[in-house]
């Protein structure tokens, strides 16, 4: 028998904008896995779909949580019975699970810890992302007791100072960069080593270009890939003449700075070029502007603030 699919998890335990006969706000637990490169995002079963035993398709499981019951035991057991309902679909269990709300880490990570489940707090949760916006678009509107309001955390209103990345992380040159969109759907058949992918938004123009920017080390360029690939990077900023990454949940780290001349074109430029791509971008480590193999290559996505 062939060993069970095991994706990363997303996972998303929080309130939503449905009041329910108790005049209390429906809570609600949602867990999709992270596609895997070039695969389709295409629901899998779940409490809302019809079961499918194929790692070409991503798991989803929906469950609504009781307001008074919301705590890490109720989580636990919830977190129990999608391990159960995934595995009855041809999925192991997962190798990371991913949570994007700072205020319920402690809570997931209590759940998690009980199940021996290694616990991510990271916004690079793009597939949950799609969904919540799916569900607020088509899902909840339709329910009895809905109330129109945004579902993702609200912005955070004092961004925290990007800190320069450690010393071992630092490349010995940068350039800006652009991918043409098309190539980007065979990027998992590049030579890279770290790597972090994601499906391609539909719709989109093949002929988009992609901007991004390639980080060089002759050294330790593997090294630096290794160091990058544990911040969960998310996006990437160009504010106050700095270019930043911003990872995790709400991780800063400055990559340069940038001359006063340039910063302001360089950030409309960049800007644009984004959104014209759906809000992706990449970050790229390689030992030289000649090397074809990427030691680190991550597409990032723009997410909403609200």
């Amino acid at each position: 028998m062939n060993e069970a699919f095991a994706p990363d998890w997303e996972l998303d335990y929080y309130s939503r904008p449905i009041l329910e006969s108790d005049g209390k706000k429906r809570w609600e637990l949602l867990i999709c896995s992270t596609p895997e490169p070039g695969q389709a995002d295409q629901a899998s079963g779940s409490p809302e779909g019809t079961p499918k035993n194929s790692a070409s398709k991503s798991f989803r499981w929906v469950l609504q949580c009781p307001a008074s019951s919301v705590n890490s035991i109720w989580l636990k057991e919830a977190l129990q019975q999608a391990l159960g309902a995934a595995a009855d679909e041809g999925f192991g269990p997962p190798r990371r699970l991913r949570c994007w709300r700072g205020s319920m880490r402690t809570m997931v990570q209590r759940a998690a810890e009980g199940l021996g489940l290694e616990l991510v707090a990271s916004r690079r949760c793009y597939a949950l992302v799609s969904w919540l916006q799916e569900r607020e678009r088509d899902v909840y509107p339709l329910e009895e007791g809905y109330m129109q309001g945004p579902l993702a955390p609200p912005p955070v209103a004092l961004r925290p100072v990007a800190v320069p990345l450690p010393e071992a992380a630092r490349g010995e040159s940068w350039a800006w960069a652009t991918l043409p969109l098309a190539a980007l759907g065979e990027a998992n058949d590049w030579e890279m080593g770290f790597c972090g992918l994601v499906p391609l938004p539909e719709g989109l123009d093949p002929e988009a270009t992609v901007p991004g920017i390639r980080l060089f080390s002759s050294s330790r360029s593997l090294a630096m890939a290794g160091w990058i690939a544990g911040l969960e990077p998310v996006r990437l900023d160009i504010a106050d003449q700095q270019l930043v990454l911003e990872a995790g949940l709400d991780d800063r780290w400055l990559l340069t700075n940038l001359p006063e001349s340039e910063a302001d074109t360089a950030a409309e430029t960049f800007r644009t070029a984004r959104e014209r791509a759906g809000g992706l971008q990449f970050l790229a480590v390689q030992a030289s502007e000649e090397e074809p193999r990427f030691e680190g290559f991550w597409l990032l996505r723009d997410l909403p603030d609200a």
